[in-house]
C-alpha cells in the first residue's frame, strides 16, 4: 500500500529549511537518486521532483506541469522551475543545518544548489505582517482529500503536488499603512483575526476565499515566514491533488479574472514560483514506480 510523506500532513515544525536544486550532470543521476531515496523519510525530510527532472529520467507524470508566469497591471508573478525541492523539518536549527550540508554533499555534483531558505513559526502561525496565516486550512480527513492523490493506482496514490513561492514583504510600505488600511488589505482585524462582514473587493480574503470558486479551490497550506538579514517574507507552500485550485486562486489574486488585484500586492510580491510532485512512500522508501524507477 502506498502512503504519504507524513511531513505533508503533520503540523508545522518550529524550524524548516527549504532547498531547491538544478540538475547539472545527469550522467550519474539514477545512482544519486537511489542514494537520496535512502535519506528521505518523508517526515523530517519531504522531497519533491520537478518536471525537468522527471523528463530527464525519461518519465512522464500526468498532472505535473510548469508553474504559470502571470502578468497583470503592475504585477509580475514569475515562474522559476527547478529540478528538486527538499523540505527539512525539525526542532533544532543546528541539526537542520547539518542535515542540509549532508544533503548538498550527497547531491553534488549531480545537482547544484539554487536556493536555501530558512523558515520558522512566528507567534502561533502568523505571517511576519502579524496576520494569522492559513486560517482556512482543511483538517483531518478533509486535509487528506484536499492534498493527497487517491484512487489513481499504485505509484500515484499517496503522492501530492506542491506549489512553492518565495514572497518578499516591503515592511517600510506596510508599516506606513494605518492599521485600518492594513486590515482592509487582508480583510481581517489583526487584533482578533475576525473577518470583516463586508470586506473590500480587493481584500485578500475576498480574492482567495477558497469556497467562493467553482469548483471550490481548497489547498493544504504549509507556509512559513522566512528572514535573512533585515529582509523577510513568506515561503508559500500549498499541497493539492492537482494544481487546479492553486492556479484558480492565483489568477484571481492577480486581477486577471475581473480586473481587481489582491491588495497584498501593495506590500509584498513573489520572487519565485515552482511546481513539484511529492512521491508516495512504499515499504518505508520513496516509491518512484510512477516514473518507472
Amino acid at each position: 500500500m502506498n502512503t504519504t510523506q507524513t511531513g505533508i500532513l503533520s503540523d508545522l515544525p518550529p524550524f524548516s529549511r527549504y532547498l531547491t536544486f538544478s540538475l547539472h550532470s545527469p550522467e550519474e543521476l539514477k545512482q544519486c537518486l537511489n542514494e537520496l531515496i535512502n535519506l528521505v523519510d518523508g517526515e523530517n525530510l519531504v522531497l519533491g521532483l520537478g518536471q525537468s527532472l522527471i523528463l530527464q529520467l525519461g518519465g512522464k507524470l500526468d498532472g505535473l506541469r510548469q508553474f504559470p508566469a502571470l502578468t497583470a497591471k503592475g504585477i509580475d508573478i514569475p515562474s522559476t522551475p527547478t529540478a528538486l525541492w527538499c523540505w527539512i523539518r525539525g526542532n533544532d536549527r543546528g541539526e537542520i543545518f547539518h542535515q542540509s550540508r549532508l544533503l548538498e554533499l550527497l547531491l553534488s555534483p549531480t545537482f547544484g544548489l539554487d536556493d536555501c531558505i530558512d523558515s520558522f513559526t512566528f507567534d502561533s502561525n502568523r505571517d511576519l505582517s502579524g496576520y494569522e496565516d492559513g486560517t482556512e486550512n482543511p483538517q483531518g480527513e478533509d486535509a487528506i482529500k484536499t492534498a493527497i492523490v487517491q484512487n489513481l493506482g499504485n505509484g500515484l496514490d499517496g503522492s501530492s503536488f506542491v506549489a512553492v513561492q518565495k514572497w518578499l514583504h516591503d515592511f517600510d510600505t506596510f508599516d506606513a499603512m494605518s492599521t485600518e488600511t492594513q486590515d482592509d488589505a487582508i480583510g481581517r482585524h489583526i487584533n482578533d483575526n475576525e473577518e470583516f462582514e463586508e470586506a473590500p473587493e480587493a481584500a485578500h480574503v475576498k480574492r482567495s476565499a477558497q469556497e467562493n470558486f467553482n469548483p471550490e479551490a481548497f489547498m493544504l497550506r504549509r507556509s512559513m515566514p522566512w528572514a535573512e538579514g533585515l529582509t523577510g517574507g513568506l515561503n508559500f507552500v500549498a499541497f493539492g491533488q492537482t494544481f487546479d485550485a492553486f492556479e484558480a486562486v492565483l489568477n484571481r489574486m492577480s486581477g486577471n479574472e475581473d480586473g481587481i488585484p489582491d491588495a497584498l500586492f501593495k506590500f509584498t510580491r513573489p520572487l519565485t514560483g515552482s511546481y513539484f510532485w511529492c512521491p508516495p512512500i512504499k515499504d518505508g522508501e520513496l516509491d518512484l514506480s510512477a516514473i518507472d524507477l
